[in-house]
């Protein structure tokens, strides 16, 4: 029995459980994965508020350092059901344990969205990778391509273009979604070409990936690209299913909550990228667990 169990430990999750311990409460968060979350993955972040730069990998462990250091608890196992039961909550996970708490927030973030095409699973660690800076340092010398219009795809296609030969940049629209600073840096360099209003119609290789064909949405053309490495990055979707029974769910798979991050459970809030929201930053990720955090406090008193 603790006061407030944290499902994930992303940077939602972890500041969710800041804000519970200073509160004088207990947190336990429970993370599938492990701690921090996607943005233990990049380089460099040079977007939050206060500091200038600071990779991802850092800024999660000073979290995690923090949340643990005040008392926060993390059990390494996958959440897959709530069990409301008025002023108590239970937790279940994949792994046959339950949990009780007297709130619960729902901060599981989002995974990487695949394309949906033959062979990219099986070709999944031979040739196609969703994390450039895993797995960028493979390719190093060689032509690789970025599938995406966002944020992470430009930053990815930057990070590559620092040791592949060739980046080729996909993207199924003419305009990017992604920061113009970012975009105008990748406009400038000279080893990346972009390939605009196209879609990856099909993974090409025999036994690894050897390039990619690609349609154009408006010709209808066709073309092969001879490529060693292909980086998918066209978003996210989260992972919510198990909670349909205490929380609210759009099509796509968000939790719907209110200002305060209330579900329609009293007693089960949420925060971070799981939820429907306008932005998805690390700085909006971090806000919503202190919200999250002081309104789970709050509810148990």
């Amino acid at each position: 029995m603790t006061d407030v169990i944290i499902i994930g430990a992303g940077p939602a999750g972890l500041a969710a459980a800041i804000y519970v311990e200073r509160s004088g409460k207990e947190a336990l968060l429970l993370e599938a994965g492990s701690f921090g979350g996607q943005i233990i993955n990049t380089p460099e972040i040079e977007n939050y508020p206060g500091i200038k730069k600071i990779s991802g990998f850092d800024f999660a462990m000073s979290l995690y350092e923090q949340a643990t250091g005040l008392g926060a608890k993390i059990i390494y196992e996958k959440a897959d059901g709530i069990e409301d039961k008025g002023e108590l909550k239970t937790v279940h996970t994949e792994s046959g344990n339950f949990y009780d708490a007297k709130a619960v927030i729902i901060a599981t973030g989002a995974k990487n969205r695949h394309l949906m095409l033959d062979k990219e699973e099986e070709f999944t660690g031979k040739g196609i990778s969703y994390c450039a800076t895993c797995d960028g340092a493979f390719f190093k010398g060689k032509e690789v391509a970025v599938n995406g219009g966002g944020n992470t795809a430009i930053e990815d296609a930057l990070f590559l273009s620092n040791y592949c030969s060739k980046v080729y940049i996909i993207h199924r629209r003419e305009e990017f979604r992604g920061e113009s600073s970012s975009l105008e840096m990748l406009k400038n360099k000279e080893n990346v070409t972009f390939v605009l209003n196209s879609n990856i119609i099909k993974i090409l290789g025999e036994d690894r990936l050897t390039g990619i064909r690609v349609k154009n949405n408006k010709t209808e053309e066709e073309k092969d690209i001879d490529i060693s490495g292909l980086f998918i990055a066209i978003g996210q979707e989260p992972d919510n299913k198990g909670f349909k029974n205490v929380a609210d769910i759009n099509e796509a798979g968000y939790v719907i909550a209110t200002e305060e991050l209330k579900t329609k459970t009293p007693g089960i809030f949420t925060a971070g990228d799981c939820r429907i929201k306008e932005v998805r930053q690390l700085a909006t990720a971090v806000s919503d667990g202190a919200v999250a955090g002081l309104k789970a406090c709050q509810y148990i008193k």
